[in-house]
């Protein structure tokens, strides 16, 4: 234990205290990112901008402390709000807090029952699929800015871009998102430019968020009301979450303990709602930002939270004058950051299947705008086609010995349910006529009941033609599952 303890120590360390100045400068980029997403979203589930601002900075703050992927930005996010928005339709905003803290309590059980695992069975495909569609999505959510703008508008779209990507050429000391903002803004202020700003988006915090609990009745109906739409939020949150965590692994070659992110999501999601804010998830946009401008501890993503609450309250007359383009520039610039644009070119180099995989992910999630449904398809798509491949590599080869007039099979592979038929196909009869038969499986194994059944009805074929059989080199693992089935009676073990 002593021993765990001094290792635990160097990672806290670095968690917090490597390069904060970095770590800061990059929190601030994913918050000024983070901006025009949250109060899109929050229309998105139909409520004010503030309820989704306040959900952001709670979310970034507790997560920074319980999540368990350092640099990973969390807060509002649209897949959440896509849920909530059927239940603040129908039954008010009071009801989506209530939901919101019992979301937080099914991802604190998921985190404790150490659900974290099943990112397992979630392919590279997937994942990739994964992050292409959500920078088609973030860049299709710039088109309502983009599209019917005058050339002003578009002149400070422009003028951002360059500045994003051509600053970097005379200086990397300052994030360059964060001078396009400064000196977008200061030129708007100054010229007098006619251009969206924030506070054309909607109503901006005026205060601090309050601790209040849900203003609904503790009734057998309220729960009945939520507890549908709490677990879809825990579910897609968590999903979305844990997909983010993956791509932040991978970005910067480091591992992350999914377990403790589910449930510091849902401590993070339980506060945001006693705060009057609507669940969120992690943001893979803002989290690409963070870690590209240098966010790689714990320090950028409370730095991302607590700047933006600065933002919203202390500095709002400021933060109001900022020009939608400007951020929508950012946007952008996280858009393309965020796809893989290799995967282009693996896709005629890999698998093909696997290249299936990934399409249908991009696919399905960009045209349903539902992360949680584009996962599922990717990863039902993933385990069919790994199913027909495994099935393939049954082989089963037939060794007549004429002198001694028996037929061995010789059954080499996985037998399940998917090549189950593949395997009884391979029996026949005529070929066995006036000879006994000998089924080897010693290169086999028996993975279910479907394959049980499979062997047994092989033996009972070959008996009820009067064809003596024995099947010899069942494994101990096939061996047992027989055994529990009861259907050893039909075999006999050599």
């Amino acid at each position: 234990m002593l021993c765990e303890n001094h290792m635990q120590i160097p990672h806290i360390f670095r968690d917090w205290s490597t390069n904060p100045t970095r770590e800061m400068l990059a929190g601030a980029v994913a918050t000024f990112a983070l901006i025009p997403e949250v109060i899109a979203f929050s229309f998105v589930a139909g409520v004010d901008p503030q309820v989704g601002l306040f959900a952001s900075f709670v979310i970034g703050i507790v997560i920074a402390f319980a999540g368990g992927r350092p640099a990973m930005i969390s807060a509002a996010a649209g897949s959440v709000a896509l849920v909530a928005a059927p239940l603040v339709h129908a039954h008010g905003l009071p009801y989506l807090f209530a939901a919101g803290l019992l979301a937080g309590i099914f991802q604190i059980m998921f985190g404790l029952l150490r659900l974290g695992v099943l990112m397992r069975f979630v392919s590279k495909s997937v994942r990739t699929g994964f992050v292409n569609a959500l920078a088609i999505l973030i860049f299709g959510a710039q088109l309502p800015h983009i599209l019917g703008g005058d050339w002003i508008a578009y002149g400070v779209l422009a003028a951002g871009l360059a500045v994003i990507y051509l600053a970097p050429r005379i200086t990397t000391a300052i994030p360059s998102p964060l001078i396009c903002i400064l000196l977008m803004t200061v030129a708007s202020v100054t010229l007098h430019l006619p251009v969206q700003t924030v506070a054309d988006l909607g109503k901006l915090p005026d205060s601090l968020p309050v601790f209040g609990w849900p203003a609904v009745p503790l009734t057998v109906e309220t729960l009945s009301i939520i507890a549908g739409p709490a677990l879809a939020i825990a579910m897609v949150g968590l999903l979305e979450s844990m997909m983010t965590a993956s791509v932040v692994d991978d970005l910067t070659d480091t591992p992350s303990s999914k377990n403790r992110e589910c449930t510091g999501l849902g401590v993070a999601n339980a506060a945001s709602s006693l705060f009057g804010g609507i669940a969120g998830c992690g943001m893979i946009g803002q989290t690409v930002s963070n870690v590209k401008y240098g966010g790689r501890g714990r320090l950028s993503t409370l730095f991302a939270g607590a700047f933006l609450l600065v933002l919203m309250v202390l500095l709002k007359p400021w933060v109001s004058q900022v020009p939608v383009a400007a951020l929508v520039a950012i946007m952008i610039m996280v858009s393309i950051d965020t796809f893989d644009w290799s995967s282009l070119r693996a896709v005629v180099i890999h698998p093909k299947t696997s290249s299936a995989v990934m399409v249908a992910t991009v696919i399905v999630t960009v045209f349903s705008a539902n992360l949680a449904l584009g996962v599922a398809v990717g990863v039902l798509l993933s385990g069919v086609f790994f199913t027909f491949k495994v099935a393939r590599l049954l082989r089963i080869d037939v060794e007549p010995d004429v002198v001694a007039k028996r037929l061995v099979y010789r059954v080499s592979g996985q037998v399940f349910f998917a090549s189950a038929d593949i395997f009884i196909e391979a029996f026949d009869i005529r070929d066995a006529a006036g000879m006994t038969v000998l089924v080897d499986v010693s290169q086999a194994h028996l993975w279910d009941i479907t394959a049980v059944a499979a062997l047994e009805r092989v033996v009972q074929r070959f008996k009820a033609h009067g064809i003596p059989v024995d099947v010899v080199g069942l494994n101990q693992a096939s061996a047992t599952l027989i055994g529990r089935i009861d259907n050893a009676t039909a075999l006999k073990e050599i």
